[in-house]
């Protein structure tokens, strides 16, 4: 009798062609990544139709990689896991479309995964005695996410974003200050030289006791000011600024974060997503917890990134549930938790 549940998993929701092969969920024996940032480098972004081509050139090649380096077949495998969203519809329908083909030719289950669960599950491959309940802070280019997760696929959310997302807000403000793409690397690696208490910038922490966020004022104050020095002939201090920017970030994301485990009693603040990598937020909200009594934990920077080993983890849960999906599994761009 096998004992061992191998899943294949497939990420493709923007510019990262990724495969994994995950064991029993928690257990990566591959995770091969393709990153496309040199490719849209030069245009400041992602560029969708650019980003769809890539996906299509690269995915057969990131799945024989992530095979070989497992030492696996495909016959090996006991079902195919992919993101179906939300992210970039043609970039998603590359990965949907090649695990619908390999599940198909191979009579193995399909299993659709939401991007946004996949990064709080790849807590679950980094800290492997976590368990729910707990609650996660998702923050990443697309999405600013407080979410209880109360079981494996149960989840409360408390807050999230109203208007720009705060890894959205990085790029902006890289974008403005001239750094380049990816904004948050670089916004947290510049900010290491400047004064973080440079400039006050505004945290809009909104009204008592909600967990929403709200990036857009914060951004347009940042811009206006960059706008007052061009104005008045006066040189831009880059790295003050993107310490006033970043420090304003992580606090609103660090206090509310810490303020959501309290009001739920949870153990654990769990951090998930590309901001996840942000060595700021880490410093500040291992400070607050350590204050309150709660354990922060936070993954890898390679599993904080785009990947298809959180995917793998997430989908060997949904199998076990039961939670298969037929072959007419669409993509669906704005998918919510």
């Amino acid at each position: 009798m096998k004992k061992d549940t191998i899943i294949l998993a497939i990420e493709s929701s923007c510019d990262e062609t990724s495969a994994a092969l995950v064991r029993n969920g928690r257990d990566v024996l591959s995770n091969i990544i393709s990153s496309q940032i040199s490719v849209h480098k030069k245009f400041g972004g992602v560029v969708p139709e650019v980003a769809s081509r890539k996906h299509i050139e690269n995915i057969s090649g990131v799945i024989d990689t992530a095979l070989s380096e497992a030492k696996l077949k495909l016959d090996d495998v006991d079902g195919v896991a992919v993101t179906y969203g939300p992210g970039l519809v043609g970039a998603l329908l590359i990965g949907l479309t090649t695990a619908k083909a390999l599940a198909y030719a191979k009579k193995l289950p399909l299993i659709g995964v939401n991007h946004i669960e996949g990064h709080i599950y790849a807590n679950f491959i980094q800290h492997k005695e976590l368990e729910p309940s707990f609650v996660c802070l998702v923050a990443s280019g697309g999405h600013s996410h407080i979410v209880n997760v109360v079981d494996y696929g149960k989840y409360d959310i408390m807050g999230m974003t109203r208007d720009d997302a705060a890894g959205e807000a990085f790029d902006k403000i890289a974008r403005a200050l001239g750094l380049g793409y990816p904004g948050g690397p670089l916004v947290d690696k510049i900010a290491k030289e400047g004064n973080a208490q440079a400039i006050d910038f505004p945290r809009a922490y909104l009204e008592e006791g909600s967990f929403d966020f709200s990036f857009s004022g914060l951004k347009s104050a940042v811009l206006n000011y960059l706008n007052s020095l061009s104005m008045k002939g006066m040189k831009t201090n880059v790295s003050d600024v993107a310490a006033s920017f970043q420090q304003a970030v992580v606090d609103v994301l660090s206090d509310k974060l810490i303020a959501a485990a309290e009001v739920k009693n949870s153990p654990y603040a769990v951090l998930a997503g590309g901001v996840a990598a942000n060595s700021k937020l880490r410093e500040e909200l291992s400070k607050k917890g350590a204050k309150k009594g709660i354990k922060v934990l936070y993954p890898d920077p390679i599993l904080c990134t785009d990947n298809a080993a959180m995917i793998g983890c997430a989908g060997y849960y949904k199998l076990l549930r039961g939670e298969v999906s037929e072959m007419n599994l669409n993509a669906v761009p704005n998918l919510t938790l």
